[in-house]
């Protein structure tokens, strides 16, 4: 842009100083009246109109961040912080450190993440989640940075302070997405440096041809069109296509709990034709609950669910926070764990006081150990209904029997049914027993189900359906996922989950919730088609300008382009291409 701005001014100015300065250099067909003509007015109102464009355009960006900025605005600037039982203290929200008790009273917004230790109230997390509905919590759940207290009195113990908070993640997640280019944005790239050049060769010889063919004031006439072709044909139009759409798409999205991890992502999202979804946490609520204890030995039920508890307190998977749940309400005392190893997919195992205890998913390989103690039926029982059956072992023998079942979440029907109806394939691919994940498939209405998958066979999988031409999605919220997530053409990760699949797919639900991918589909297709529209506009905003600008209607209308009226031509139509952009903040409701 500022290349051929500064040549076409440049070219106007010295010309102008030339002219002054030595005027009996110019032979008489540069000459009017029997002077030669200046265009130092002219030079002025270009620099003047583009950079009344700039401000026009600038003031139409600023738009463009207004969800970086609510966001921004959700953190409160201080806190109450307890210093004792009766007194607080105001402090400002960056001194507060985890582990600090604060006080929040009803109206108040949450300043740091945290869990509840008093009180319950119904807190407002639609600016994080999306979700309009205020969510009611109580002792122990988790509370998120920038939410509402819309009538509870609470007292919170800050467990993330900082930039840590999902507020701050969800900002820089933005901000990213938000500074990357689209592969569509590198094609514009590409064709403006070329273009660029064309233009120069097109100015040079838009004023040789004026010199050599015109009549009276040919040299003249071909300057001020040589002006007028670089200037109206400057690229900023072009420029500007692609990353104000993305920027509006990325707020848009952050504001219904949608995070982009780039802008290839926002482009790809539209192409998925087949979603692999994981079971626990993406399907079901990832709160499952502790079912039933078989005991295997003659330990009482209490020992196992201390022992098996005492392990998995050291694990991040949701049934081994169910297990710890389960003990806690028991008021179980834990003993403490060493040598924990976690083997991803498949299970987890320790030493507990002086005990070896082992947590494992039953393979095909145990089948005929619990034949032998009669538990082949219950086991199929428990898990056509639904249960995840895990075989504990103390010192390497089989002691118990742990079922944990884990509810559908609300929406996943209405959300699964929205996917088929827009042509996406959905198969599940779960580490869970091939009959729970038949259960819990029929239920949703899923065909294509793969139970007993390790990270390498979700791997796997999703390779195998990229080899078919297929556009793959993977949407899951564990460590056993990331691998998968990472390979699909796009990951998407719930919110709900781990921070590593968090980091390793291009899209975050924050709220965890199906639906988020009906509305990242939505955003992608708009974002998309607004790109192309934008695009469209600066080609043939350039076709046409720059053709005029040249002379090309000097034979019919007798009148030429002011390189004063290019300037402004070229200002307005940067900022239709953000006054366009901006229109994705309300298509992607």
């Amino acid at each position: 842009m500022w290349t051929l701005i500064g040549i076409g001014v440049g070219a106007a100015f010295v010309y102008s100083v030339v002219a002054t300065v030595f005027p009996k250099v110019f032979p008489e067909s540069f000459k009017t009246d029997g002077n030669v003509a200046v265009y130092f007015e002219a030079a002025n109102v270009i620099v003047s109109l583009t950079i009344l464009g700039q401000i026009l355009e600038l003031r139409s960006i600023a738009k463009t961040s207004s969800a970086i900025k609510s966001l921004l605005n959700m953190r409160p600037k201080s806190a109450s912080r307890l210093v004792s039982d009766s007194e607080d203290e105001i402090i400002p929200i960056d001194d507060i450190q985890v582990g600090d008790s604060l006080r929040i009273r009803p109206g108040e917004a949450i300043p740091v993440d945290g869990v509840i230790l008093e009180g319950q109230g119904a807190i407002d997390e639609s600016m994080l989640t999306g979700e309009p509905i205020p969510v009611q919590k109580t002792l122990s759940d988790s509370v998120l940075a920038g939410s509402i207290n819309s009538n509870g009195a609470l007292i919170i113990q800050a467990t993330k302070v900082g930039m840590n908070t999902v507020l701050s993640q969800i900002i820089e997640m933005v901000a990213s997405a938000q500074r990357s280019k689209a592969p569509m944005q590198r094609m514009a790239d590409v064709v403006s440096k070329y273009f660029v050049i064309a233009v120069i060769g097109i100015s040079i010889a838009t004023f040789f041809a004026w010199g050599i063919l015109g009549t009276d004031q040919s040299w003249s006439h071909g300057l001020i069109n040589a002006v007028a072709v670089l200037i109206i044909a400057c690229p900023c139009a072009l420029g500007l296509a692609t990353p104000m759409s993305i920027m509006v798409a990325s707020g848009r999205g952050a504001i219904q709990g949608v995070l982009f991890k780039d802008a290839s992502t926002i482009e790809t999202f539209r192409k998925i034709n087949t979603l692999v979804v994981d079971k626990t946490g993406t399907l079901t609520e990832g709160r499952p609950e502790l079912k039933e204890i078989i005991n295997l030995g003659s330990h009482e039920a209490s020992y196992v669910l201390q022992m098996a508890a005492s392990l998995e307190v050291a694990s991040e998977h949701p049934l081994a926070k169910a297990i710890v749940r389960a003990a806690k309400e028991s008021e179980i005392d834990l003993v403490k764990v060493n040598d924990f190893v976690s083997v991803t997919g498949r299970g987890v195992e320790g030493v507990v006081g002086e005990r070896k205890i082992s947590i494992a998913s039953i393979r095909d390989e145990d089948d005929e150990l619990l034949r032998s103690f009669g538990m082949t039926d219950r086991i199929l029982q428990l898990r056509t209904q639904g249960a995840t059956v895990m075989l504990l072992t103390i010192d390497s023998q089989p002691n118990a029997l742990i079922a944990l079942s884990d509810r559908i979440k609300l929406n996943t029907l209405e959300s699964l049914l929205a996917l088929k109806a827009a042509g996406i394939n959905v198969i599940m691919a779960t580490g869970d027993n091939q009959t729970t994940a038949e259960a819990i498939g029929v239920e949703l209405g899923i065909i294509e189900i793969y139970g007993d998958v390790r990270p390498e066979d979700k791997l796997q999988l999703v390779a195998e359906l990229q080899s078919r031409g297929l556009v793959v999605g993977m949407a899951g919220d564990g460590v056993n996922d990331a691998p998968a997530l990472v390979k699909a053409d796009v990951g998407i990760a719930m919110g709900t989950g781990t921070d590593v699949a968090m980091n390793s797919g291009g899209v975050t639900l924050v709220k965890g919730d199906l639906r988020g991918i009906a509305i990242a589909r939505n955003i992608s297709e708009s974002t998309v088609w607004n790109m192309r529209q934008n695009l469209l506009f600066a080609f043939l905003y350039n076709s046409l300008g720059v053709p005029i600008a040249a002379g090309i209607l000097y034979p019919l209308t007798g009148t030429l382009l002011s390189p004063m009226i290019a300037a402004f031509a070229m200002s307005l139509s940067s900022t239709s291409v953000v006054l366009n952009s901006l229109r994705l903040r309300g298509k992607s409701e």
